[in-house]
This record gives structure tokens, sequence and C-alpha cells, in this order.
């Protein structure tokens, strides 16, 4: 239990004396406290007023879709078709000899000679 002193409940002229001591000590305490947390950090070397805004990008471009014509010749696109990658051909030769029963040496042998064909 703590003693009425430090309560400040005591009797007699002290109780209020101790309080204003204690109101005091609370304020300096408060008042010389290194190091106080505040709302947001400024790293330092920066200003503390926000950079101008960049401009906004201009607006983009509305343009009509082409219409086809009705009786415009049809064109097509005759690109031959892309070579697979060397990735995707070991994938299918892998495929194909794990589909034909051959063990993993096998295998290995199997996609290296069809993957260099």
């Amino acid at each position: 239990m703590l003693p009425a002193v430090l309560l400040a409940i005591g009797r007699g002229g002290r109780d209020i004396f101790v309080m204003r001591i204690l109101i005091v000590i609370c304020l300096a305490c408060a008042l010389l406290a290194p190091g106080t947390a505040s709302a947001q950090f400024i790293p330092p070397g920066s200003s503390q007023l926000n950079p101008p805004l960049p401009p906004l990008p201009p607006p983009p471009r509305i343009e009509a879709p082409v219409i086809p014509q009705m009786d415009a010749p049809i064109t097509q696109n005759y690109a031959p078709a892309p070579q697979p990658s060397f990735s995707d051909r070991i994938t299918t030769c892998l495929d194909e000899a794990a589909a034909n029963g051959l063990g993993p040496s096998a295998r290995a042998a199997y996609s290296r000679a069809c993957a260099n064909q």
C-alpha cells in the first residue's frame, strides 16, 4: 500500500504542497522527454512542403474504327507458323518418351536426339 503522502491525501496542509510537486514533476517529464514521437517523419534533406503535382497526361485520341467494305477483297495473312522453342521441343520429346514407356535414362537420351533434329 502506498503511503498517504504519495497519493496526496494526507491530513493537514501538506496535501496541496505534495500535489503541486507531483504536477511540476509530471510536467517536467513531459516537456523534457527526449525524442518524442511525431505524426509524420520528414526525412533529412527533404522539404516540408509537398512538390507540385506532375502535369496531367494528354487525353486519349478517339478514332472511329475502320468499317470493312462489302465489296472489298478479303486480305489474309499467309505468314508461316512460328517454330517451337527448344524448351517446347524438349517437353514434347519427353512426353513422347514417357508415352512409349521409356525409363528415365532412356527418356534423356531420346529427348536429346529428338530435340536436336
